[in-house]
């Protein structure tokens, strides 16, 4: 949600302003702006998408100084030119962009309005921008060490202050700031991707951490104004891995990225056909005292943590429990020394999940997360953190990050597994062996994307759908159903199967579809059982499942076939054909594919 970009001793700073958030629109917003500061500070801002500030900006060029840019998703105030950052101080000797929630900004504005500010917009940043401005009788990095001691909630800034032409002031409390360095240079951004084109060399900022980023050089400090030295990262990723290329929509390339993904992933924990979670530091001695689980996520994150219980309990025997990090919070159940807390989210910034991170961990658990993003705020808390390998993910609608991280919890899974002395080794090399096929049987799947094309005609003008399944499979509807709500906006619910019957089957009439996904031979003829109760109430019945399983022929009106693997891999395979679907559906629907309305892509914000 929001993103920020900025440089300092650029050629065109505004080429680069504009740049940096175009590459940043995946994230969502409502509204967006730049400030060049050459001799005084220029502020332009406009309602609605970048193109909107593009045409404003028209051909004004900085050829020297620094500039900020920002892209706002509306909090405090409406979407609006005049709500949009940058925010000017109201004696003009502040200006900042900020990602975030101030949570104390009316007591802030209070305090600043008896002081003589005055305020133009309805936002919490301008609070920050005053309050750093009423500081400023001392120098900018005391200043604002000042203010964020004041400041409750949480900020990613970046500040130009009058008279320093060539400095941007960042400071960081739970939202995402990166700095690029490239020879007389510097970057600043909330995402990788925004600076990409022009650096791999970035720096990653902690909490409540500030920095002064000149021309090629950059000096963090602590919030008691003393100097830190950080690490300096490369970026693996290249930039045509955050390009289009050949493909019409992000989302469709991230899901055809998928055995790639999964593969690049599998590399980096399958050694010798043993998994090795060395890079991570989780070894035997961690995972033997072990004795429960709690998953914890949000949205996608959340449903891989459905379907992983299914396959920990199975294979471990443990007590597993997922619960929503946005709930996990405010509960009253403890976490215990025995327990593995595992923390799953793509960008490694879900607010959310960031503060349950710290709550479990404050508990006595044994954390490991699972994220895409090397340096994200996740991955440096947690006390191991897995990655997925699955490159720049620029749609909204996880795809690629999503399958990757089930794969990532499988592995996890096999080993505690193998540790517990609850599956042989044959068993344990069988898994193996089948998880390594995985990326082959996925684009096996993909190669009938045609006929998933054809079968989402049926959805055109479709109102409501429904998903079951049973254990991992309703995980996978769970995640089905979810995407085809947010990029085609079609009401879509997923089941438990045996739950249909309690209440819901009653929105069942003629033509309304029920997909139901079967790969469990242990209860495929329970779910086959609530399939036919709604056919016989009018559903049009899309079956998914194995191939050469005739059991379903008779429930369904068209079947999509997976190919065969170790019946605890399905939901991977599961997921493709749902996300193919969702795509279709938006696509013919006129729709904004990587885009959709409302949503961001890090919900940096609770």
């Amino acid at each position: 949600m929001c993103g920020i970009v900025g440089v300092v001793g650029a050629e065109n700073t505004m080429g680069v302003l504009l740049d940096g958030l175009s590459r940043l629109e995946y994230r969502g917003y409502d509204s967006a702006g730049v400030a060049v500061y050459e001799n005084s500070v220029k502020i332009i801002k406009s309602k609605g998408k970048i193109e909107n500030l593009k045409k404003k900006v028209g051909n004004l060029s900085i050829p020297a100084g620094c500039g900020i840019g920002h892209t706002r998703w509306a909090t405090h105030g409406e979407p609006s030119e005049v709500n949009a950052h940058p925010h000017y101080s109201y004696r003009k000797k502040v200006c900042a962009v900020h990602n975030g929630i101030i949570e104390n900004y009316k007591e802030i504005k209070d305090f600043l309005l008896e002081k003589g500010y005055k305020f133009y917009s309805d936002t919490d940043t301008e609070a920050a921008v005053n309050l750093i401005d009423h500081y400023l009788n001392e120098d900018p990095i005391s200043a604002i060490i000042s203010a964020m001691k004041r400041i409750k909630g949480s900020y990613a800034l970046a500040i130009i202050i009058e008279n320093k032409q060539d400095v941007i002031y960042l400071a960081k409390k739970d939202s995402p700031l990166i700095v690029g360095i490239d020879k007389e240079k510097s970057y600043i951004a909330s995402d990788i991707p925004a600076i990409l084109p022009y650096t791999d060399k970035v720096y990653y900022m902690d909490n409540m951490e500030l920095a002064r980023v000149e021309k090629g050089k950059v000096e963090f400090f602590d919030i008691n104004g003393d100097p830190i030295e950080k690490e300096l990262h490369k970026i693996s990723w290249s930039i045509d891995e955050a390009e289009l290329g050949e493909y019409d929509h992000f989302m469709l390339k991230e899901i055809y990225e998928q055995p790639a993904s999964i593969l690049n992933t599998l590399k980096r924990y399958i050694k010798e056909d043993t998994i090795d979670f060395n890079s991570a530091g989780i070894d035997k001695n961690i995972l033997s005292k072990i004795n429960k689980v709690r998953i914890l996520g949000c949205g996608s994150a959340y449903h891989v943590g459905v379907v992983i219980q299914n396959v920990i309990e199975e294979l471990c025997k443990l007590p597993v429990r997922t619960e929503y990090a946005s709930e996990f919070r405010y509960g009253s159940s403890e976490c215990s020394k025995d327990e593995l807390v595992i923390v799953i989210s793509q960008s490694g910034e879900t607010a959310d999940t960031l503060f349950a991170l710290r709550l479990a961990k404050s508990q006595g658990a044994k954390t490991v997360a699972v994220v895409n993003v090397v340096g994200s705020s996740i991955a440096r808390e947690a006390e191991h953190t897995l990655y997925t390998m699955a490159g720049p993910e620029i749609a909204v609608a996880t795809t690629k990050a999503y399958t990757a991280q089930i794969t990532v919890c499988m592995l996890l899974a096999i080993e505690l597994a193998r540790v517990k002395n609850s599956i042989n080794e044959g068993a344990y090399s069988k898994m193996i062996s089948e998880i390594k096929e995985i990326p082959d049987k996925i684009s096996k799947i993909l190669e009938e994307n045609k006929k998933i094309e054809e079968l989402s005609l049926k959805f055109k003008n479709l109102q409501h759908a429904f998903m079951i399944g049973r254990r991992m499979d309703y995980g996978i509807c769970l995640e089905g159903s979810l995407k085809l709500k947010e990029i085609s906006y079609i009401h879509s619910e997923a089941y438990p199967a045996g739950e249909l019957k309690h209440g819901t089957i009653s929105l069942i009439e003629n033509g309304t579809i029920v997909i139901g996904v079967m790969t469990q031979d242990e209860i495929i003829e329970k779910t086959i059982s609530n399939l036919t109760e709604v056919k016989s109430r009018g559903a049009y019945i899309i079956g998914i499942t194995y191939e050469g399983n005739a059991m379903i022929s008779d429930a369904c009106d068209k079947i999509i076939y997976l190919p065969k693997t170790f019946k605890l891999l399905y939901p991977i395979l599961s997921a493709i054909p749902l996300q193919l679907l969702a795509y279709y559906v938006s696509v013919g629907r006129g729709l904004n594919v990587d885009k959709p309305r409302n949503l961001a892509k890090s919900v940096t914000v609770e």
